[in-house]
């Protein structure tokens, strides 16, 4: 029979008119997403259901369909309508058996497509396999029919019977649509449960493409991106570098470098460094490095990598608002405001739920905390008022509740606090923590301190309790409580550089046990070695040793990575002790320009009776 796809399509029109009559006296089966076990094949047809029509339109519907489908043959038109009926009246192995009876008959792609979600929504992965490859059987040339058999292959877990098909569906695939297609490809097996076959699979089916100047870029990322998937990390980078050297051009490999960039995989960086450096450089790419870059605290690299994107492509909103955030940060306040209302001016003008717009609330809370430091409480409100977000009105609430605190209201600010809802466990910490910074920013550290005792006595093995505990028993000078507390800490978890850094600079700052304060110093460094003030208390130790050139060796680097004005007081003391007292009054006075009211600034430079 030839096929007649135009008067199928009437025929389904009128099978989905009679079921929707039909559903009223039946129940309808619900469809099930294709996470598909194996399951019985379709079984023999069920007695046809007569539906029964509910209303005059129902009827009218029914009987123009029929009209319209009047050209095709009786047999295979009801032998869909029953398949139809049949299938939504519960029982679906009947109505897959007469669809996809009638599919092979006619040789419609639409019928196979029909027949295969029939089994799909029944969970019988075996007859939607069956039913795709009689579709490629019927159809050899249908790539429809091939991708389906893929998927379903690949649910059922029998990766290694999909190298065939996967072969002819890229060999099929247009040069311009690779790239795409490896994206897919990436993404589909990525969902395999055998991770190390699907990635064998895969590089075996694109043995040709990994030749191809044309194609290998793509080809070796996809390659790479699944033997990440697999727990392969250094065979990811391996193949991240073969697609590079192929094509320096293209995307797909330092896209996945940037995924790997890690201080134990020092190659995956130079990767991504190389494509920034082309011409053709995705904007995206660069933002990612810049992100990452920021998640390693390197931020003079991340402010460099965004200052050249919101130069190159000013248009775009994304960088300017990660580059006010850097500086707002680096209390750079001037240009962090100036950049922040260039995004505003940019994503404002964007159309409602554009990707532009994601950062409104952001810039908003950015722009108002800037307004609080220079303390014009009315402006820093007013742009609190303009977050709308539900789901940032709380965090904005607590930006309200730090200015009222910054005005002496701190009663106020505690209630407003503890007024907010709690949705969630998330939800009541972080109001906890909101009340502690509170208190800790107005330096009520006993208050803050008790407060933080009855949380830990609650919840004794919260180690993030337990160091902000410890650094307020520094506050209020209960040095060995905050000793044993950060020894608690790093026993409950070994890994937090934050315990290891925090006691090694109390005792160095005290000058005392500094042979042990560097151990426990140096360990932090291990567990972070990007971090500039885990750096700046290594600097701090070696100038308590007596290791003068080796301290401002390291404030130096720290403070080039970060200009902190904590670092900075610790680099300038440094220098002033070196003789270098130009250079120190230099960093002290860029340090006040960061802030002024930094604490160990201050002291430092009324210890050493230091005017700027």
């Amino acid at each position: 029979m030839t096929p007649l796809p135009r008067r199928l399509r009437l025929a389904a029109a009128l099978s989905a008119a009679l079921i929707a009559i039909a559903a009223q006296a039946q129940p309808t089966v619900q469809s099930s997403p294709p996470a598909i076990p194996p399951a019985a094949e379709p079984t023999s047809p069920a007695p046809v259901v007569q539906p029964r029509p509910a209303s005059r339109a129902a009827r009218q519907a029914a009987v123009e369909a029929e009209a319209k489908a009047s050209a095709l043959s009786a047999e295979l038109f009801y032998e869909v309508l029953v398949g139809e009926i049949t299938a939504r009246s519960g029982d679906p192995g009947a109505g897959y058996a007469l669809v996809l009876d009638a599919a092979q008959r006619a040789r419609d792609p639409e019928l196979f497509q029909r027949a295969v979600e029939i089994a799909l929504q029944s969970r019988s992965g075996e007859a939607a396999l069956a039913a795709a490859r009689a579709w490629k059987q019927s159809l050899p040339d249908s790539r429809e029919a091939r991708r389906f058999e893929l998927q379903i292959l690949i649910a059922l877990n029998r990766i290694d019977q999909t190298a065939e098909p996967l072969r002819a569906e890229i060999a099929a695939t247009p040069l311009p649509e690779r790239p795409f297609l490896m994206t897919v490809i990436a993404r589909t097996y990525g969902r395999a449960a055998d991770k190390k076959q699907a990635a064998s699979v895969v590089e075996q089916a694109l043995v040709d493409d990994l030749k191809n100047p044309a194609t290998a870029g793509f080809a070796w990322a996809t390659v790479g991106r699944l033997r990440l998937g697999a727990g392969d990390p250094t065979g990811a980078l391996e193949a991240a570098i073969q697609g590079q050297q192929a094509d320096p051009s293209s995307e797909g490999p330092p896209l996945l470098a940037l995924e790997l960039m890690d201080p134990d995989r020092p190659l995956a960086e130079p990767l991504v460094k190389r494509y920034l450096a082309t011409p053709q450089a995705l904007p995206e790419l660069r933002i990612g490095y810049a992100r990452e870059l920021m998640e390693a605290r390197r931020y003079a690299e991340a402010t460099a990598e965004l200052s050249t994107l919101t130069r190159d492509k000013p248009e775009l909103p994304g960088p300017w608002i990660l580059l006010g955030s850097l500086q707002a940060q680096g209390r750079q306040d001037a240009q962090a405001e100036a950049s922040i209302k260039r995004y505003l001016g940019l994503a404002e003008a964007l159309p409602a739920g554009d990707e532009g717009r994601r950062g409104l609330t952001q810039a908003y809370l950015l722009l108002s905390q800037l307004a609080e430091r220079r303390k014009d409480f009315a402006e820093a409100g007013r742009w609190l008022d303009r977050v709308d977000s539900t789901d940032e009105a709380q965090v904005a609430q607590m930006r309200r509740a730090g200015l009222l605190a910054r005005q002496g209201k701190m009663q106020q600010a505690r209630e407003l606090i503890r007024a907010l809802p709690e949705r969630t466990p998330d939800d009541a910490k972080q109001k906890f923590q909101a009340e502690v910074q509170l208190l800790r920013d107005a330096k009520q550290y006993q208050v803050a301190y008790d407060l933080l005792a009855k949380a830990s006595a609650a919840d004794p093995d919260d180690a993030d309790l337990i160091y902000d505990q410890a650094m307020m028993a520094e506050k209020i000078n209960r040095l060995d409580e905050m000793e044993r507390l950060l020894r608690r800490q790093i026993a409950l978890k070994p890994d937090s550089q934050n315990a290891y850094n925090a006691l090694g600079y109390s005792f160095a700052d005290r000058k005392i046990r500094l042979e042990e304060a560097r151990t426990l110093i140096r360990k932090a460094v291990d567990l972070a070695p990007q971090d500039p003030f885990i750096a700046d208390s290594l600097g701090w130790v070696e100038f308590r040793l007596g290791n003068t050139a080796e301290a401002v060796k390291i404030l130096e680097a720290a403070y080039q990575r970060r200009p902190d004005a904590e670092i900075g007081a610790h680099l300038g003391e440094v220098l002033w002790a070196a003789g270098d007292r130009d250079r120190a009054m230099a960093i002290w006075r860029e340090a006040s320009l960061v802030d002024a009211e930094n604490e160990t600034l201050q002291e430092t430079l009324k210890r050493l009776r230091v005017k700027l």
